[in-house]
């Protein structure tokens, strides 16, 4: 039902079975550089074939495509960026957000929904078929393609449990690109970062931190999250977008381990999508509890009361959530 005219809308559902062509048109147009070339001023079909080195005819569909769906503009034949683009999506942005393809729009993720019908079932992907086996390596694809637009958040959240002038020890948990980490190290000269992911998307971390100046503070533990020595007296643990991916016990576990590394005065700042108690708001953290049926066996988008739960079954007392706006994204900063 159309939610604006409560009246039987049978596009709707042509528009959901169809959604497959968005992902890929982006896609597409993102690999083929697009909206840079328009950027710089190659905004006709012909101009923009040369510069992607591909058919006029297939530019000009997938451009009036992309206009269709208000990524671009278009007038007398002439293209232009809406804001969207023109913000995100141009590469020469500083918040260009167009690498993110690689990994939404990997196979392996999009290869999860495609016998969804079982997979609901079985209540979530089978074991030794999901994202979160040891050392898959997508996550390398996501350290690579995720670091601009969660280096962002990642900032954000520096600015608010960096401790500059102090020193600190701060470990990040599945650090990925290890943007996290980093940005605390930016904030606060004194901080030293222990990065702890599977090796081989650890070595996406350490480039960063080669890149960032940052390479004599930052250290690396390569392994599992549940099963390598964490270390100890941290003043800041991270744990970043990683709670969703496993079930409630999983969780209260490995927060029992986070426990034991932290100092007395120490916090745990953990960023997650977060829905409200109805599980169907925001509509991004909402809806990602579908991508974890997708691509974990029992992971979910938890709500905060379910996340203070699990962090007070594991002896933490105080449990406060912020949101990360604009990002979807809430910050949980807990405490003994």
């Amino acid at each position: 039902m159309s939610a604006s005219t409560n009246q039987p809308d049978p596009g709707m559902i042509l528009q959901t079975l169809m959604a497959f062509e968005q992902t890929q048109a982006l896609k597409a147009a993102i690999e083929l550089d697009l909206f840079t070339a328009i950027a710089e001023g190659a905004n006709t079909p012909a101009s923009l074939a040369s510069h992607a080195k591909a058919a006029e005819r297939g530019v000009r569909i997938l451009c009036d495509y992309l206009t269709i769906l208000g990524y671009l503009t278009k007038t007398d034949g002439v293209y232009g960026l809406s804001p969207t683009s023109a913000v995100f999506l141009n590469r020469k942005s500083p918040v260009y957000m167009g690498a993110m393809a690689h990994f939404l729009a990997h196979p392996t993720i999009i290869g999860a929904y495609s016998n969804l019908a079982e997979t609901v079932r079985r209540g979530g992907a089978s074991v030794g078929n999901s994202t979160v086996d040891p050392d898959h390596p997508v996550w390398v694809e996501f350290a690579r393609s995720m670091s601009g637009f969660l280096g962002a958040v990642a900032a954000q959240v520096a600015g608010i449990v960096a401790r500059p002038g102090e020193r600190q020890k701060v470990l990040d948990i599945a650090a990925g690109h290890g943007m996290f980490g980093l940005q605390v190290a930016k904030a606060n000269p004194q901080a030293e970062i222990h990065a702890l992911d599977w090796k081989n998307v650890l070595t996406v971390a350490s480039e960063n931190a080669a890149h960032m100046g940052l390479a004599d503070r930052f250290y690396t533990i390569p392994g599992s999250a549940f099963e390598v020595p964490l270390g100890t007296d941290y003043d800041l643990i991270l744990i970043p977008n990683f709670l969703h991916h496993f079930d409630v016990p999983t969780n209260v576990a490995f927060l029992k381990r986070v426990r034991a590394a932290l100092k007395p005065d120490g916090v745990v700042a953990t960023a997650e999508f977060v829905p409200n108690a109805d599980r169907i708001s925001p509509p991004i953290p909402a809806a990602f509890s579908l991508q974890m049926l997708g691509g974990t066996p029992a992971g979910d988008a938890y709500t905060f009361a379910e996340l203070d739960h699990m962090f007070r079954e594991a002896g933490f007392r105080d449990n406060k959530a912020q949101p990360l706006a604009p990002t979807p994204q809430t910050l949980i900063l807990s405490r003994l």
